[in-house]
């Protein structure tokens, strides 16, 4: 069942009335189309190691080399190390068609992002450039998004009721200011909204990734599902959680569990159902990473070795 369905989700994304330079990022980024995974790969750069967030599940480790989870890289790496570390992996491979930060903390809230974006922009302008964030900072950042040629963007929502939401979030920091319980909620909920809201009005290709909380999220998740799917966002990604930090006694979901939540969401919305939880410095095919392959970071921009803990 679940490859006939994604072959009826590429179809229909296939079929919508997107320009050819849209289809082209529905049909060579592995995440927007189940078909790319096959053929086309990614390069995850590592260079905004900061969060404005704190996640209940979320535990970002550096130096690792061990786990295949968000929020996991073997090295933080400065700007211009980042571009050198692309122009050895495109080189290297040529089906790589997407540049992505994600994370290990949220893109939008390092400096180092948006020069990272401007150097591959300007060095390689048919790159599929894409950001996964938390959403709280893309209503104020999606100007510059735009103007590095950002069009794929995925923002993680996990709630769109603040009761929920308190749950899943120990504080975040917005103004300045760090928030607790449902006042930091209410703000994130109201900045991921106007985001996602923003970004599909300029035409850009929103993915949402939502973790899947057994006892906390679970009865919840078909609402987001209807919600995104009515402000037009392009797929919706179900990620069972990983059991850690505040959630570490949590039983995740299971396979099924996660395809009959599928299931109650897909009448709302286009589903991603091949989601390998990218490493925040992932390298090649979905399921088949190869970062390991390539080697600390180099010169870059003259600024520092790049590497963390040097």
């Amino acid at each position: 069942m679940e490859t006939r369905e994604t072959d009826k989700d590429l179809r229909d994304a296939q079929n919508l009335p997107y320009d050819p330079e849209t289809l082209r990022r529905i049909n060579e980024h592995p995440c927007y189309s189940p078909e790319a995974r096959h053929t086309f790969g990614r390069c995850h750069v590592a260079v905004a190691p900061k969060c404005n967030i704190q996640c209940n599940y979320c535990v970002r480790d550096y130096d690792c080399v061990n786990e295949s989870r968000p929020g996991v890289t073997s090295e933080i790496l400065l700007p211009g190390d980042a571009l050198e570390r692309i122009d050895e992996v495109v080189s290297r491979m040529k089906h790589i068609k997407v540049v992505g930060i994600a994370g290990p903390g949220d893109p939008l809230a390092n400096e180092e992002t948006f020069e990272t974006l401007r150097l591959v922009h300007e060095k390689y302008p048919d790159v599929i450039l894409c950001i996964s964030t938390n959403g709280l900072l893309l209503p104020e950042k999606i100007d510059i998004l735009e103007k590095y040629g950002v069009r794929n963007i995925t923002v993680t929502l996990n709630a769109i009721d603040a009761a929920i939401g308190e749950k899943i979030y120990s504080f975040v920091e917005y103004g300045g200011k760090k928030y607790h319980g449902r006042e930091a909620a209410e703000i994130l909920l109201k900045q991921q909204l106007k985001g996602i809201e923003e970004a599909v009005k300029r035409k850009m290709l929103v993915k949402i990734n939502t973790v899947y909380i057994p006892g906390v999220n679970d009865g919840h998740i078909p609402e987001i599902a209807k919600k995104v799917g009515a402000m037009g966002v392009f797929n919706f990604n179900i990620i069972p959680l990983i059991p850690q930090y505040k959630f570490k006694d949590v039983v995740p979901p299971t396979n099924a569990d996660k395809a009959r939540m599928h299931e109650l969401c897909a009448p709302y919305v286009r589903q991603m159902r091949h989601c390998q939880r990218c490493r925040a410095d992932a390298v090649g095919l979905l399921g088949k990473d190869v970062q390991n392959e390539f080697g600390c970071c180099g010169k870059g921009d003259g600024s520092g070795t790049g590497c963390s803990g040097e």
